[in-house]
This record gives structure tokens, C-alpha cells and sequence, in this order.
């Protein structure tokens, strides 16, 4: 209401004469942050529960399953916010498109409509360009080079995308997350993304730490940043990936996750022998 008041033109009954906020309203508002309940975040995904979720869907054998897989497997590697890679209402969805996927083999670029199927197999690098995504530049692109497994690797989890719309002959706008069921078009939702995560914890049973409620789909972008946080991978180059411009990413991060603190104890106990700088006062004779 204070916002309101002021964009048309009228003071803020919020603020003193100094702008500050009123003594009174401050410490009510202090009062209140004190007697909140902790925030409640989703949990992030370990890889056990994108490599389950993933197996589940693809022995389904459809196109939608297929997509869905991907969809989870792009998410977590390239930390991607549910409304890059889902179809969504919000007016903040900025989805990839085919045309803003770039292929690369051994520093050649190839074109993702020309270029062979043993070309795509190929590809050793994949990166995603910036149109209007949250917190990107307009034409950066940002990209990862194979993990390693054929199937959780967001290199092939791309070329399968790519096969799929060209044997269609999509066109280049056409959203990554689009399936064909071979009669009509369809939307990966972050629903259905949040029920095959559900479905993964589920069948993993309690040794998680966490139940089937407490992640969706956005659980796949903090389980990223977890996964390389835990690989102790500097966290600025954490936020450049995720694309957090401030420390907004440390709300995203658990520190429950046991490999992050399960050397602590030790690490303590060898360096916790240390000496401070002499800062008492000199008494002169």
C-alpha cells in the first residue's frame, strides 16, 4: 500500500520525514520475523533420484516419458528454472527453443537442421543461448561438455530432443520441452515433472532424508547446485551457471546434505588450533 501510495505521488505513510521507516513499524515487523516459523524450501534432488526418475520414465516408452526424462536430466546439469525447460502459466516462462540449443564437436559448431544424425551423435559440447531468460544476456551462451553416462548427460539428452523434432521437421521455435505422441503436440508441465520425482522418491523409500512432498520441480535446479557445491566447486562459479547475481543461491542449498559436512568434525579437530592477533591494550610504564 505504501508503494501504491507513492507512485501516485503521495507520501509514504511507511517512512519518516528522513525516509527511514518508522521506529514503530520496524520493530513490529522485527517482532514478527522473530516469532515466524523457519521457511519452508523444497529439498533438493540427489543423482540417484534424477538416474531413478529417469530409468522409470523411459521403460514407459512413449514420447511423453521420453521428453520428461530429458526434460529432468537438462534441468538438473544446466540448473534451469521450472519455466526454461516446462511449460508454464507464469509470465516469467522463457522457455529454450530448438534454435537456441548450439551443438559443438570439437570446437565446430554444427546446425542442428543440416547436420548428419552420426554428426549429432558426435557432439561433445552443447550449450544453451539467452533470448530472454531471468538473469541472462541476450545471445550469452552457457554450455556443458558430456558426464560421462549415456543416458544422465545433458550432451545426450539434447541430441535425443533434436532427433525427436527432426523427424517431425519442427520448426526452430519450437520449445524444448514439446513432445508429438504422434498425432498432436504436447507440453512438458512442471506437474508432470514434480509427479516422476515423486514417483522416483517414492519407490527409493524413507533412506533419502526427505518424502515425496517435499520436492517438485524445482527441486532439480537447488539438487544441481548441491551436487556441485558437494564436489566443492567454487561458488561463484555455482551462481554463474544457476545465474544468481547475489548470495540468493545460498537460500536454494541444504546444509543437511551429508557430504558437505561429513569431514567437518575432523577438519576441526586438525585445524582448530589457532592463535589470534594480540589486540590488548599497552600498558606504558
Amino acid at each position: 500500500m505504501g508503494q501504491t501510495l507513492a507512485l501516485m505521488g503521495k507520501k509514504d505513510p511507511r517512512l519518516t520525514a528522513t525516509g527511514d521507516t518508522d521506529f514503530r513499524l520496524s520493530r513490529l515487523l522485527s517482532r514478527w520475523q522473530k516469532d515466524d516459523t523457519p521457511p519452508w524450501r523444497v529439498k533438493p534432488v540427489p543423482i540417484h533420484v534424477v538416474r531413478t526418475a529417469s530409468n522409470i520414465s523411459l521403460q514407459s516408452n512413449t514420447a511423453c516419458a521420453h521428453a520428461i526424462a530429458d526434460m529432468i536430466i537438462l534441468a538438473f546439469f544446466f540448473l534451469l528454472r521450472p519455466g526454461e525447460y516446462a511449460c508454464s502459466s507464469s509470465s516469467e516462462s522463457t522457455p529454450f527453443r530448438i534454435c537456441d540449443v548450439h551443438f559443438i564437436v570439437n570446437q565446430r559448431r554444427l546446425r542442428w537442421d543440416t547436420c548428419s544424425d552420426a554428426e549429432l551423435d558426435s557432439t561433445t559440447f552443447v550449450a544453451l543461448e539467452f533470448t530472454t531468460q531471468k538473469n541472462g544476456t541476450r545471445g550469452e551462451l552457457v554450455g556443458l561438455s558430456c558426464s560421462g553416462c549415456p543416458i544422465l548427460c545433458p550432451v545426450k539428452a539434447l541430441v535425443r530432443r533434436i532427433k525427436h523434432f527432426r523427424r517431425l521437421q519442427a520448426p526452430g521455435t519450437t520449445p524444448i520441452y514439446a513432445y508429438h505422441n504422434g498425432s498432436a503436440w504436447f507440453h512438458v508441465t512442471p506437474a508432470l515433472i514434480t509427479a516422476s520425482l515423486r514417483i522416483a522418491v517414492t519407490a527409493m523409500g524413507p533412506t533419502l532424508g526427505f518424502a515425496p512432498d517435499d520436492i517438485s520441480a524445482r527441486s532439480l535446479r537447488s539438487g544441481g547446485a548441491m551436487a556441485l557445491l558437494c564436489a566443492e566447486v567454487d561458488t561463484d562459479k555455482i551462481r554463474l551457471l544457476g545465474r544468481w547475481r547475489s548470495d540468493e543461491m545460498l537460500r536454494y542449498l541444504h546444509i543437511q546434505a551429508y557430504p558437505l559436512t561429513a569431514t567437518f568434525a575432523h577438519q576441526m579437530l586438525l585445524h582448530g588450533n589457532f592463535a589470534l592477533i594480540p589486540n590488548n591494550p599497552l600498558h606504558h610504564p
